[in-house]
């Protein structure tokens, strides 16, 4: 049977399909894996039985998972499994199965298998939580129609055009902040208007900081001083995080039938994270406003998402509330962790680090100082900001769950499946990107070529993709892109250690350790 003849034969069969099985033969082999040809004759899909497989114990695999650091070095077991497995492979752990995927032809047929309500495994820890507490789903814990109809409205507070526009100098103004405390720093203590130090805490802050100023419409004032209640705040974020990865295979009837210590931990900490943002108080103080007629002047200042959103009141307060605290938690680490790797890379890089300050300058100077109209004219710092996120994804994996059967990799995926697609490995694997571990943010200013040499848009995947990606998309990659204009306006960075980077998985992937930069005043040189 010709090949044109056998795809015909699995779109009779099946709703929807890989869209490229003539590539399965090239990345089979490159991958090392068995039992493909350099010519594929496929008579029929196989089952889903037939995917190389783990193990079908998924309580051995979880109990392997927990006696060694697999769970902290997930990323690292997903790209050795592919290795041993190829492409695709099965893994059960505890009673949840999955198929995990990297490529991005994979990913495509997911995206074209999706409807109008794309689902992901609930993360029940945290259901529990909301349900103990009697507490609203944010829109991350929703599915369905009840999913949709806040996603909409969040939509455009939060990815529209016109809401960038809005909260961008609210971030801008964070960023400008944070770069004249780091040079008073420096000028009080550095040694020749340079200092050598670990800036992680510091990002801490200012994501802290910026995050809340949109959302809130407020500063905090951490910049100088983190208070006691932040400490505790960043501290419960983490530790929440933590508890998740260790227990989120056990059903939480049984965490809290055990009465587990980290179980009472997580309500603790989730406790402690709604607690920090005083909703209450703020929710009463805008409509105070509003009754004020403060609020609803035609000429006020744009107040943050928070206020936008209750003025709005397309959405009950409670489930804006859930939302916003969610995007709260996932304003600080998420965005700590790539603006430290970015520094640290343009350190080890200097000529990229030249380059990209060259065209920063000059846009600057081109647009008179304006900050939105330099990001728009500085297209290597957007490929800064991929570029970091391809070597060091946040998150591992995407999952979705295909409402139609698919086809991936020639195998049957039947509907209601968890996928999983590795970003460590996607991100890293040769395959898809030419020279994976070398930092090169000029590969995202031409089109990206796949190993059939066609252009693939499911390579750049860290928020995700479709309707269901990243709701703090928008917010994350503008701070990102504004803080690194300032600080290459401003400081030339050094780092003599060229050593790799090793992460742990902590539900993000965080950096073990990272070398000390060196930042340099440009005004003293």
């Amino acid at each position: 049977m010709t090949l044109c003849v056998a795809q015909q034969a699995v779109q009779r069969c099946f709703p929807v399909v890989r869209r490229s099985l003539t590539q399965g033969a090239a990345l089979a082999q490159a991958l090392g894996t068995a039992g493909v040809q350099d010519e594929v004759h496929v008579a029929t899909t196989r089952p889903f039985t037939e995917i190389p497989s783990t193990g079908n114990n998924g309580w051995i695999n979880l109990l392997r998972f927990w006696k060694g650091d697999t769970l902290q070095k997930l990323h690292l077991h997903m790209d050795d499994s592919f290795r041993k497995l190829g492409p695709i492979y099965r893994e059960k752990i505890g009673s949840k199965e999955m198929v995990n995927v990297f490529l991005p032809e994979d990913v495509e047929a997911i995206f074209h298998s999706e409807d109008v309500y794309p689902r992901r495994m609930q993360i029940a820890l945290w259901i529990a939580h909301r349900d103990s507490r009697k507490r609203c789903y944010g829109v991350f814990l929703k599915d369905g129609p009840a999913w949709r109809e806040d996603r909409l409205v969040l939509n455009k507070e939060v990815m529209s055009v016109g809401a960038v526009n809005k909260f961008l100098p609210l971030l801008d103004e964070v960023s400008c902040d944070f770069v004249a405390h780091l040079a008073q720093r420096i000028e009080r203590g550095g040694l020749g208007g340079s200092l050598k130090m670990d800036l992680y805490p510091e990002l801490f802050r200012f994501t802290m900081e910026s995050s809340c100023n949109v959302l809130f419409g407020e500063r905090l004032g951490l910049l100088s001083t983190l208070t006691p209640d932040s400490k505790k705040f960043i501290s419960s974020i983490e530790r929440m995080f933590e508890t998740t990865l260790s227990l989120m295979f056990i059903p939480p009837q049984l965490l809290q039938f055990l009465s587990i210590r980290q179980w009472k931990e997580q309500l603790a900490c989730w406790d402690e994270i709604f607690n920090h943002g005083k909703f209450d108080l703020r929710v009463l103080d805008f409509y105070r406003k509003l009754h004020n007629n403060v609020a609803s002047s035609t000429d006020r200042k744009y107040a943050g998402v928070l206020a936008e959103l209750l003025e709005q009141a397309k959405l009950p307060v409670e489930n804006i509330i859930a939302s916003i605290i969610e995007m709260m938690v996932g304003g600080v680490d998420t965005t700590a962790v790539p603006l430290h790797m970015a520094l640290f890379e343009l350190a080890r890089n200097p000529d990229i680090q030249e380059l990209v300050r060259k065209q920063v300058q000059a846009a600057w100077e081109k647009t008179g100082g304006n900050a939105a109209e330099t990001l728009k004219a500085t297209p290597l710092l957007r490929a800064i900001i991929k570029e970091i996120l391809r070597l060091y994804p946040v998150g591992v994996v995407i999952q979705r769950i295909p409402s139609k059967d698919l086809v991936l990799q020639n195998y049957h995926i039947p509907a209601g499946t968890l996928v999983q697609v590795s970003l460590f490995s996607l991100g890293r694997s040769p395959q898809v990107f030419s020279q994976p571990l070398h930092f090169q943010p000029g590969r995202w200013e031409k089109p990206q070529l796949d190993c059939s040499g066609s252009h693939s848009p499911f390579k750049f995947l860290t928020f995700g993709f479709g309707s269901r990606q990243c709701l703090g998309r928008r917010i994350a990659e503008t701070e990102m892109q504004l803080f690194l204009l300032h600080m290459l306006k401003n400081f030339r960075l050094e780092v003599q250690s060229k050593e790799e980077i090793k992460f742990r998985y902590s539900l993000i992937l965080l950096p073990e350790k990272v070398p000390h930069i060196t930042f340099k005043l440009l005004s003293a040189n």
